[in-house]
């Protein structure tokens, strides 16, 4: 995997003529206006290189030290979600199921292998860091429900640690402790981290640089992925909860965001629902250590 940084954007430096508006609306704040163009230019990077996928991650993000075995379980479950079943009692498999369908992680179904990417063959957007997530919601039309449900999953955090933006929480609400979902997006907050095939860069360089800039980058990611606006729905997976979260550096909480406001002093650093964060295990690792500090234990 090659890392690039991309320079973030003062809004304050974009002209209002630079920002496609065909609605009345007032202008985005600065901070708002900023964080589209940075997201823009990453993904124009990644078309203007003919990159094939990449991965866009936010500055604040952590994950955990287990990310590979992660991914190699969320690529199992996009796999099941969007590739066509062998010997499929529906054309296109899983991909077109409208009921609602858990599917353990441990009694995957047989699919086409994929030749494009271990996600799958024919996705846009990889919604893995985010802020809250819903399954799809029943009455929308033409887009399958199933879920790949991951149980007893070690890097799953209490639920008492699990917080998001959506409300109802069904995950926590509804599954076991230790429970990770993978299935369609439905009304994704926060753009924490995601990834593009090199179609989904161009179609979102198409849908969410060139039209309406009506709201702030995650909202227009969900219409993007779920039709709306004047953009028609794309293919987009998700993980519930997500594989990056914020981390949350000690000092002034005014430095947590351009876009919102915090005041306060923050003590201790920590990191969202990441049992075994990379930042806060930094020094462990640097010195090849393997014993590392778990943030949320479980109760004993």
């Amino acid at each position: 995997m090659d890392i690039e940084f991309v320079d973030g954007v003062p809004g304050n430096t974009v002209s209002n003529k630079a920002i496609p508006k065909t609605t009345e609306h007032d202008r985005l704040n600065d901070g708002a206006i900023g964080c589209w163009r940075g997201h823009m230019n990453a993904l124009g990077e990644i078309v203007r290189r003919n990159l094939s996928s990449a991965l866009i991650l936010e500055d604040d993000v952590d994950w955990d030290i287990r990310l590979r075995s992660q991914l190699h379980d969320f690529a199992l479950s996009t796999q099941a979600l969007s590739q066509p079943l062998i010997n499929a009692p529906l054309p296109g498999g899983v991909s077109n199921l409208e009921t609602v369908l858990d599917i353990p992680l441990d009694n995957l179904p047989s699919t086409v292998a994929p030749t494009f990417s271990p996600y799958g063959d024919d996705w846009d957007l990889l919604w893995i860091g985010h802020c809250g997530m819903h399954f799809p919601f029943l009455d929308r039309k033409g887009v399958p429900k199933a879920r790949v449900i991951h149980y007893n999953d070690v890097t799953v955090a209490p639920k008492k640690n699990l917080w998001t933006f959506n409300i109802p929480f069904t995950l926590k609400e509804q599954y076991p402790e230790h429970t990770r979902a993978v299935h369609r997006v439905q009304e994704g907050v926060c753009t924490l981290g995601y990834a593009v095939s090199q179609k989904g860069a161009r179609k979102l360089l198409q849908e969410v640089a060139l039209k309406d800039v009506s709201d702030a980058v995650d909202i227009l990611l969900r219409f993007f992925c779920e039709g709306g606006k004047g953009r028609k729905p794309h293919n987009c997976l998700t993980s519930q909860p997500a594989l990056f979260h914020h981390h949350r550096a000690a000092g002034p909480m005014s430095s947590m965001s351009d876009i919102g406001t915090h005041d306060g002093f923050r003590d201790t650093s920590m990191t969202d629902m990441v049992r075994w964060s990379v930042r806060l295990n930094a020094d462990a690792l640097l010195e090849g250590g393997t014993e590392f500090v778990d943030q949320y234990p479980d109760d004993v």
